[in-house]
């Protein structure tokens, strides 16, 4: 069962940092780019909606363990004519069929999974072959002194942001997951802690 924390105090600090503004634009770049019938990993407060392109996306469906963010997403402001299912799940047991999507979007998620291996290979599975994984992600940076106070901060930060992990991989380990990776693309946000703001975004491809 939930604790109060994480029914009430939880989804308004998530809904505060997955929102802010360097947040946002990274999901604007990424966003757009899904197409057909598309899975949305960690769907969360619904963050993502708002830039959906309806004439691109014949159909998208969401997945989140957490009933107090599913219901935030189902309130959250999408365009017109967007399809959206949002249902209870996680990423690492979905529960499609294999290779029945076109497109997986993973933003902001793979660091707060329980199992982020299993997450992408169930993601891998359930991608049709040549089927694109669009991601933006904050995770281990490559500077020595910012891995090291990551690493300092990681086991109080975990307890306060929901399970977020600070030190895991991004690129590499979508690539270790059996996709082949295009062009990624990486910095510090703007107006972030360094220790929380280094980001690689881009899309795979299932090999």
């Amino acid at each position: 069962m939930a604790s109060l924390y994480d029914r009430y105090v939880l989804p308004k600090l998530l809904g505060f940092a997955c929102g802010a503004p360097p947040i946002m634009k990274q999901r604007a770049k990424v966003v757009p780019k899904a197409q057909g019938r598309v899975l949305e990993l960690g769907i969360g407060m619904g963050r993502n909606l708002a830039f959906y392109d309806p004439a691109k996306v014949t159909e998208l469906i969401g997945v989140d363990p957490s009933p107090e963010l599913r219901a935030a997403a189902l309130a959250a402001s999408r365009p017109d004519g967007l399809s959206v299912q949002i249902d209870d799940g996680t990423a690492e047991a979905l529960p499609f069929e294999d290779a029945s999507f076109d497109t997986v979007v993973c933003t902001f998620t793979l660091c707060s999974v329980c199992g982020p291996a299993q997450a992408l290979a169930e993601a891998r599975r359930v991608l049709k072959p040549g089927g694109t994984f669009l991601f933006c992600e904050h995770g281990l940076a490559p500077d020595a002194e910012v891995a090291k106070w990551q690493r300092r901060i990681e086991p109080v930060w975990k307890k306060i942001a929901g399970g977020c992990h600070l030190t895991r991989p991004v690129a590499s380990a979508i690539a270790a997951g059996g996709f082949r990776l295009g062009k990624v693309e990486t910095m510090y946000l703007p107006k972030s802690p360094r220790f929380a703001g280094w980001n690689e975004w881009g899309a795979a491809t299932r090999s």
